[in-house]
């Protein structure tokens, strides 16, 4: 089951992370053009974009406590017994990602609140971009690669 988990989360981070950039790139367009906010592409892509991140979310944190890099690494070693690696993995890869995700979902309720167009475009472009910039510094890139 953890390697099932394990392939789910590292799969679906891709997905996760070029619809998280096909949406912040969608925004500042829009933003940047002066376009009217769709309830057809831009709305959709936007929810969409929050549902994908929550989904991969939900399966880190499943992952977080069924993986031996997770929460058992922190049980067996303490938090000063751990590599660089194994920090990364077990304490600041969740932290930032679940701030990320809590941005993501910031930028999703503003947008709601604003009428114009351009004030959409703007909460989301700097929401979910923060939110970007926040899971790329903390993904551990000698797994991906």
């Amino acid at each position: 089951m953890y390697e099932t988990i394990q392939m789910l989360h590292s799969y679906l981070a891709y997905v996760a992370l070029a619809i998280l950039l096909i949406a912040v790139v969608n925004a500042i367009s829009g933003l940047v053009s002066k376009r009217v906010f769709t309830m057809n592409k831009d709305l959709r892509l936007s929810l969409f974009t929050l549902i994908i991140c929550h989904i991969q979310l939900l399966v880190g944190l499943i992952l977080y406590f069924i993986s031996p890099s997770g929460l058992n690494a922190i049980q067996e070693f303490g938090m000063g017994g751990l590599t660089s690696a194994a920090r990364l993995l077990a304490v600041e890869h969740p932290f930032i990602n679940i701030l990320a995700i809590a941005a993501i979902t910031i930028g999703w309720s503003r947008h709601k609140k604003f009428v114009e167009g351009d004030k959409k475009f703007k909460s989301i472009a700097i929401f979910y971009g923060i939110g970007l910039i926040l899971i790329l510094s903390r993904i551990p890139w000698s797994q991906w690669f």
